[in-house]
């Protein structure tokens, strides 16, 4: 008997942690070096305003044009496909990178966010300030890929 009450202790702590921790598959160059196609990377669920600049985030990626796809962030699954790897660059209150034309202070409820490959990142440069609420979680560690040269 103290087994099954053991196993479902277990299974319930897995449950949980699988709500809390997720793995993505990177795609694309726009995190490069940093970050390349076929790692894989574990975060964690975080609501997105507590989010720190310097921090990689993983966010619903906006459906084109303009605005996102999704109408409530608890129903995202990051294993859908729909969302994107970035760095926040800022926060709301901090004065905007000189990347972006805008200048100012990010408004509140917003993040910008930009790729470490600059040249292959679509980022907050051509989207804007990003809702902190399209935020699904923060990268805890890379799991590097096989493939590495």
């Amino acid at each position: 008997m103290w087994f099954l009450a053991l196993l479902a202790s277990l299974a319930g702590a897995a449950w949980a942690l699988r709500r809390r921790v997720f793995a993505v598959t990177v795609e694309g160059a726009s995190m490069a070096p940093a970050l390349l196609p076929g790692d894989r990377l574990l975060a964690r669920r975080l609501p997105g305003c507590r989010v720190r600049p310097g921090q990689v985030v993983i966010l619903e990626k906006p459906a084109y044009p303009g605005g996102w796809h999704w109408a409530d962030t608890a129903l995202a699954r990051p294993a859908d496909g729909h969302w994107m790897i970035k760095r926040v660059a800022a926060v709301a209150g901090d004065p905007v990178p000189p990347e972006l034309a805008s200048g100012g202070l990010v408004p509140a409820g917003s993040i910008v966010v930009l790729g470490d490959n600059r040249d292959a990142s679509i980022d907050s440069r051509e989207l804007g300030f990003i809702p902190v609420d399209r935020v699904l979680g923060v990268a805890l560690r890379p799991v590097r890929s096989s493939v590495r040269s």
